[in-house]
């Protein structure tokens, strides 16, 4: 059965879609079975893998709604092992629909137990808020992996991330877990990268990842041209940071 891994952080720009797909494409190149789902309606993840909204008749809004199975609206990546469950705009949509559903928080939960047997992980890109489709993402998941961008204001709300995480343990699922935090956008120039670090520590101090993600172009430029880092740059910095991301996380599977 997969390991289902979300990738969260409510607030936006601190490189979480590049790191769900990032990390999903190097799972998948390390020899695993790896299923991307893509719970923003903005698509990024989708289209940073190739997929423009126009190539998309029906996407995970569709198979939360009840109009296609979930095996239905999956789709293969140029990745051998990589396939991603694609978002469109409709999507937007579904937190509204969502709060009259019975058993709302458990929707991607109960799709995602129809196709779990068939994958060795599943990462879930999160959208930038703390609504119902966030609220889904995090109770779908075993574990969830945070990604802090290393800048001033990015500490800003994640009180409120783990507080709603503490909640979802609480009373929806008590065996949620944080897998960890992976600090984004890392710039060993700025003295500010490394006064964030140290305030992360106290946040989270077991479960802060060695592998930091460095500020690259080429990173930012890989998802306008339909590329993973993997495919665009295999030998930069980004790239070499995403996989040492993916071996790490294996390794901590494997104990």
């Amino acid at each position: 059965m997969a390991r289902v891994i979300s990738v969260v952080n409510q607030k936006g720009g601190v490189g979480k879609t590049t790191t769900a797909m990032n990390l999903a494409a190097y799972l998948a190149e390390l020899g695993n079975f790896v299923l991307l789902v893509d719970m923003d309606s903005q698509g990024n993840a989708s289209s940073g893998l190739g997929f423009s909204r126009e190539d998309l008749s029906h996407g995970i809004y569709e198979a939360l709604s009840k109009k296609k199975r979930l095996h239905d609206i999956i789709v293969n990546t140029a990745h051998e092992g990589l396939r991603v469950a694609p978002s469109t705009p409709d999507l937007a949509g579904a937190n509204i629909e969502l709060v009259d559903m019975e058993r709302r928080e458990f929707q991607l939960h109960d799709l995602l137990e129809e196709v779990k047997h068939a994958y060795d992980y599943i990462i879930i890109d999160c959208p930038p808020s703390l609504g119902l489709l966030t609220i889904n993402s995090l109770v779908a998941a075993d574990e969830l992996l945070i990604p802090v961008q290393s800048e001033y204001y990015a500490l800003e709300g994640l009180g409120q991330l783990l507080q709603t995480i503490g909640l979802i343990q609480e009373h929806i699922k008590p065996e949620l877990s944080v897998l960890g935090a992976v600090i984004t956008m890392f710039d060993k120039r700025t003295r500010l990268s490394g006064d964030v670090m140290d305030e992360l520590y106290k946040y989270f101090p077991d479960t802060i990842f060695r592998t930091v993600i460095p500020r690259t172009v080429r990173l930012a430029e890989a998802p306008s041209f339909g590329k993973s880092i993997l495919h665009y740059d295999p030998k930069g910095k980004g790239a070499r940071a995403y996989e040492r991301l993916a071996r790490e996380i294996l390794e901590k599977h494997s104990v």
